[in-house]
């Protein structure tokens, strides 16, 4: 038989399944393979059938979703109207990244299997479903799946056993090769320019919303500081509704911009474009011509945790000997547990390994810098305000991620900080964003209460369902909400308290430190156990939690079918067959993020 043509089709939210497609594929040309790899909404499904070696790489979001970029070819693959045999042609691998923190540990991956093997396909190797939870991370599952992946493909394809492959250590072709122009300069607010025709805002399309303001919520001596950010979203067509969440990309800071650039001996204010050196399109996000600046600025994550792929291509680059070395050991399957020490537990970003790697770094050509760097992700908020409250605005509440580590220099989450250094009274500053459907739905029965649990920031999506029912004349609205001080992080206070007094809210507070007792807002709830049981038995009331993934969904989960049990008289079981039934209905629904 001869070499098959290897498609990779991924589904990725965060990048790490894009990563870990892209690796399969870097294996694949060592082994002077075709390959082609695309995220699966980019594929053309109708071509599916008349393929022969495919590999699914995919992850799985929130309450066991597909990630955004599959989400079409999702839909397509479960029409009942294509025929069970029409995949017949087809050999196939699914490898599923996953956290078994989550109660839908890898359901995308299970269920795509079991789909594939549905239509006829014929699967060489059970599904590898990967846990981010396991002590060395996705790896310790994709590495053995790996081996036994190309075990299979070396049995049916027989004539791969005659090609001599690329060896480890030389650097394959780079994807697109860069070419400098002399004489031209990025025009001034290029980078800002984002196109404000009539369509609806997207990913590929979003929208410059002007920065209103953006003030700190919390008390200057308080641990945290969080922000209440508004944008102006006038002329924007976006509408949302409570629950819903804002997308954006974030910037790299510009010291850091400024240092990558130095490592790397490039002229910020160089203009290049790109050609690609197969048949993959230059990305959509950066334009042609582009300036190194905007490259490093607003697509390399450089501030991210580097992942063990970024290792391995290092390596190729450098010609000396200790750090090669090093590099090879964090790049190997039994380097990972050195590589986790040095890297994921002090959260040390890929710009820091670059100069703790100076002669490589120094060997690095520019053309590799899109394989080797990772496109900066969007990040999602919770939209904490309605526009039927605040027209024409859009309002986040933005926790500012700042820890320490072993490492000297505190670690900083990248949005986050960005957003905060944002300052409207400096001039006109824009964020591009846009909008996509969230998780939680809110009832249209005007009488149908609604009970929200939202500790800290998670109270978001509740200020905009709580601000959406008051404008269309639902004021059966029960929230508890809980923080660490009553003084220094009570968000909203002051409308909280109008809402009371106008008999619009019902509210319950746990305000953790500020007695010798933690109470949180499980024992809220558990307090209140007869008001919610008669709003959930006799008011059909919906309950929603979002916030922190740590312990507070399960604490409050477990409090209400304590309540279901003592006010309904009902045995442990039972209270839990209830709970199943709304999560089911859609009567009990959560919004958590880690």
């Amino acid at each position: 038989m001869s070499q098959p043509p290897l498609l990779i089709l991924y589904g990725s939210q965060t990048g790490t399944a894009q990563d870990t497609a892209q690796r399969i594929a870097r294996q694949a040309k060592r082994k002077r393979l075709q390959v082609q790899v695309l995220p699966l909404d980019n594929y053309n499904m109708a071509n599916l059938i008349s393929e022969s070696l495919v590999v699914f790489v995919c992850a799985t979001t929130g309450q066991g979703d597909p990630p955004d970029n599959m989400k079409n070819f999702w839909r397509f693959l479960f029409r009942k109207s294509l025929p069970l045999g029409s995949l017949s042609r087809l050999d196939c691998a699914v490898l599923g990244l996953g956290d078994s923190s989550y109660p839908k540990f890898n359901f995308v991956a299970k269920k795509l299997h079991k789909r594939l093997l549905q239509l006829g396909a014929s699967a060489l190797l059970p599904a590898g479903l990967a846990d981010d939870q396991h002590d060395l991370g996705s790896d310790a599952v994709i590495d053995p799946w790996l081996t036994s992946f190309w075990e299979k493909v070396l049995t049916l394809y027989s004539s791969l056993a005659d090609v001599t492959p690329l060896r480890e250590d030389e650097p394959l072709p780079p994807t697109y090769t860069f070419h400098f122009l002399d004489d031209v300069k990025e025009e001034t607010g290029d980078r800002l320019r984002i196109t404000t025709d009539q369509t609806v805002p997207s990913q590929s399309h979003p929208f410059p919303a002007r920065l209103v303001s953006n003030r700190r919520v919390t008390h200057p001596s308080h641990f945290q500081d969080v922000r209440h950010i508004e944008l102006d979203i006038t002329g924007s067509s976006i509408q949302f509704a409570a629950g819903d969440v804002v997308m954006m990309y974030p910037r790299n800071a510009p010291e850091d911009v400024e240092q990558f650039c130095q490592l790397l001996r490039l002229d910020p204010e160089g203009m290049f474009t790109l050609r690609p050196t197969d048949n993959t399109a230059v990305p959509a996000r950066l334009p042609q011509p582009c300036s190194v600046r905007h490259l490093v600025e607003s697509y390399l994550d450089i501030g991210a945790v580097p992942r063990r792929s970024f290792f391995e291509m290092l390596s190729t680059f450098s010609d000396n000997e200790l750090e090669q070395e090093k590099l090879v050991e964090f790049g190997s399957v039994a380097g990972q547990s050195e590589l986790h020490s040095y890297c994921n537990r002090p959260r040390r970003t890929a710009l820091e390994v670059l100069a703790d790697f100076p002669h490589t770094t120094a060997q690095l050509k520019v053309d590799y810098l899109l394989d080797l760097f990772p496109e900066i992700q969007p990040r999602s908020f919770s939209i904490a305000s309605s526009l039927q409250a605040h027209p024409h605005r859009l309002q986040i509440l933005v926790a500012v991620v700042r820890y320490k580590t072993k490492i000297h220099k505190p670690r900083r989450g990248l949005c986050s900080t960005w957003l905060a250094s944002l300052d409207p009274a400096q001039g006109e500053v824009y964020v591009p964003l846009w909008v996509k459907k969230g998780s939680l739905k809110f009832p249209k029965d005007r009488d149908t209460p609604v009970i929200m649990v939202g500790p800290g920031t998670g109270v978001a999506p509740f200020r905009s369902a709580i601000q959406e029912r008051i404008a269309e004349g639902k004021t059966a609205n029960v929230l508890f909400f809980g923080c660490r001080s009553e003084s220094r992080d009570f968000y909203f206070r002051s409308e909280w308290e109008e809402l009371m007094m106008a008999g619009h809210l019902t509210l319950f507070t746990a305000f953790s430190r500020d007695q010798e007792d933690k109470v949180y807002v499980q024992h809220r709830v558990k307090e209140n156990a007869e008001l919610l049981w008669d709003l959930i038995a006799n008011k059909s009331a919906c309950f929603y939690i979002a916030g922190n993934a740590k312990q507070m969904p399960a604490s409050v989960s477990d409090a209400l079918k304590e309540a279901f049990q003592q006010e309904g008289g009902m045995s442990a079981d039972e209270a839990e067959q209830m709970f199943e039934a709304m999560e089911r209905a859609g009567q009990i629904q959560s919004e958590t993020w880690s």
